[in-house]
């Protein structure tokens, strides 16, 4: 399971670091809430550093809703830097099971920040084969209606025929499209 969980998260932090790549406007407007794509990919900084650092037994804040602008010149770079120190904490032995949903939860929000990417820079958004429905089986049910509101939109229903994509944006408060 754990070995399973990194190839999850570095096939979807791969992704998501493609589309940032191909990000040009920083100040382009994005499905989360209030952010342009500059404020989105500091969240993404400072969450992938929480994520090392408590994955190395560091005292760490979750990310706040002002993230601080840490972004240099080259967005790729800094994803690609603060996805490698999750990578290197999280394949310390036994540092996955000793830190639970963790990685899970890492795993899901890359591939979800990457989404949001996506669409704010008018690129493909498809996820690729088999990542949405694991994202979703590693957070659904993992937070209380009280944590949702500090993690995610207010889930979004979706008929019985949509597509794990689908399930997976709208248990995040994202409209599927």
């Amino acid at each position: 399971m754990a070995s399973d969980l990194m190839a999850l998260y570095q096939q979807a932090s791969d992704w998501t670091g493609e589309k940032i790549a191909g990000a040009k406007d920083l100040s382009a407007s994005t499905p989360c809430k209030g952010w342009q794509l500059r404020d989105l990919l500091n969240h993404m900084l400072e969450t992938q550093r929480y994520f090392s650092a408590a994955a190395r037994g560091e005292s760490a804040s979750p990310p706040g809703s002002n993230p601080p602008d840490s972004l240099s010149d080259d967005p790729a770079k800094d994803f690609a830097q603060a996805r490698d120190e999750v990578v290197s904490a999280f394949s310390a032995d036994g540092v996955i099971e000793k830190t639970g949903p963790m990685l899970g939860i890492a795993f899901a929000d890359a591939l979800l920040h990457g989404w949001d990417v996506a669409k704010a820079t008018g690129q493909d958004a498809t996820m690729p084969d088999g990542l949405a429905e694991a994202a979703y089986d590693a957070i659904h049910g993992r937070f209380t209606d009280e944590q949702r509101k500090g993690v995610f939109a207010p889930e979004i229903s979706v008929d019985g025929n949509a597509t794990p994509q689908q399930r997976l944006l709208a248990y995040t408060g994202r409209t599927p499209d």
